[in-house]
């Protein structure tokens, strides 16, 4: 069911009413009794809900194509990974207090 905002004719008071669709708008002002006026409302926002619904479900073809060229170089496992992995083993260790 939607929320509908109302603003009165008389007072300016502004509310919101959670009707049906099928429900007759509102004519009177709760404040004043005044005649009321249906305003255009921003609605919700879009909610997914249940599995599916992932940002990376529609990912652009430039980055699938990265994603590829990533998983291939990190499968080889080349020289310049495990380079990286014995220069972050010796940061830490660097890092790290001795006891």
């Amino acid at each position: 069911m939607p929320t509908y905002d109302y603003e009165c004719t008389r007072c300016g008071h502004q509310f919101e009413k959670f009707q049906k669709i099928s429900a007759p708008p509102a004519k009177r002002c709760p404040v004043c009794r005044g005649k009321v006026k249906r305003l255009i409302g921003t609605g919700a926002g879009l909610i997914f809900k249940g599995s599916g619904f992932y940002s990376t479900d529609y990912r652009s073809d430039n980055y699938r194509q990265a994603k590829k060229r990533e998983e291939k170089s990190s499968s080889t496992g080349g020289a310049g990974e495990k380079a990286s992995r014995n220069k972050d083993k010796t940061k830490s260790s660097a890092s790290s207090p001795e006891s």
